[in-house]
């Protein structure tokens, strides 16, 4: 099992925590990159690494601060990187229609190019395009 915390309040997403099971948010924001509630406080977020978890950094206007851009995305995934380490941060496009997006899936090589942009190197950007989510699925299903 692997338990999602996209929509607890910072202290549920807290008490989620197991020692011996990794946390993920599916899809979300970095409050130090985006100061809105939406957004986990960073302290939470170091938490959800500490489980070995992952956070995905979603597309949307709400939690990027309204940069919807690849290159907007990509600046907040860089952030996401500096704060809780990059075997810690993934995609989190959350894709279901309900939030409106700059670009889809079809043009993550723009958001490939927009990393490269920002200095991230090809084994950072495989962690965050799908390594990191892979290895948290992996190691729970084993």
């Amino acid at each position: 099992m692997v338990i999602d915390c996209p929509f607890q309040p910072a202290s549920g997403a807290r008490r989620a925590g197991h020692d011996d099971e990794p946390l993920i948010v599916s899809h979300g924001g970095l409050h130090g990159f985006c100061p809105v509630k939406r957004n986990y406080p960073d302290d939470v977020m170091k938490e959800i690494a500490a489980t070995g978890g992952v956070i995905g950094m979603g597309y949307w206007a709400d939690v990027t601060c309204g940069d919807i851009t690849p290159a907007g995305i990509a600046k907040m995934i860089k952030a996401a990187i500096e704060t809780v380490g990059e075997d810690h941060v993934a995609l989190g496009s959350d894709y279901d229609g309900s939030v409106e997006t700059a670009f889809d899936t079809s043009e993550l090589a723009a958001l490939t190019s927009a990393l490269l942009d920002e200095g991230l190197t090809e084994a950072q950007i495989r962690k965050v395009m799908g390594e990191n989510m892979v290895r948290v699925f992996r190691q729970q299903l084993e």
